[in-house]
């Protein structure tokens, strides 16, 4: 090969300035040409996409329902269960309230017994029984000089003015027991009339 040879191969063709260029020219038409075709896709509404987005927030919003129905279930199951296990407390501590009764009875009966391992012995159960009903939250209605109050007491019996005060509570026949705020039995009591 001789150099002018080699030069005239090397030099750029002035029909042709730059192949490289000429292809990217038509390939950017082409991109130009299939931009236009999506933004007007993109303007032009698809029925089925339409309705697939619609299909899709019907179902978000059928699930939001669900999620809360079943949180609003939980939360009143929670609630339910809750106040069933508070009732089965109050039902027991009230059935036992006789139990404890007859253990105040026998503690009163063995104080005057010579037997010291039998009051001993009752003593000890009695003061058990009232553990268990302290950590159950029973209080005694104790309100011997007060008011008679019908929510706590039920007056069985009427006293006289040398008693005590008019309206006033003067004798507990039956002691009362409450369960935080909640009334086990009412106290049985002598009241002096108005």
């Amino acid at each position: 090969m001789n150099p002018e040879e080699k030069r005239t191969e090397t030099e750029p063709n002035p029909e042709n300035e730059n192949p490289v260029e000429e292809d990217c020219a038509k390939e950017t038409g082409e991109t130009a040409e299939a931009t236009e075709t999506n933004e007007e896709a993109k303007e032009a509404p698809n029925p089925l996409l339409e309705a697939a987005k619609a299909k899709a927030a019907e179902y978000l919003a059928m699930a939001q329902r669900v999620q809360a129905d079943f949180e609003n279930f939980r939360r009143r199951n929670e609630s339910v269960r809750a106040d069933s296990f508070a009732e089965g407390k109050r039902d027991v501590a009230t059935a036992m309230l006789p139990v404890l009764d007859n253990l105040e009875r026998a503690a009163d009966a063995a104080a005057n017994s010579p037997d010291e391992a039998l009051k001993n012995g009752v003593d000890l159960v009695l003061k058990q029984m009232n553990d268990v009903y302290q950590k159950l939250n029973v209080s005694p209605i104790n309100r011997l000089g007060e008011k008679f109050d019908p929510n706590l007491e039920n007056a069985i019996l009427q006293g006289t003015s040398e008693e005590g005060e008019p309206g006033t509570v003067c004798q507990v026949l039956q002691k009362g027991y409450m369960m935080g705020d909640k009334v086990l039995r009412h106290a049985m009591v002598k009241v002096v009339p108005e």
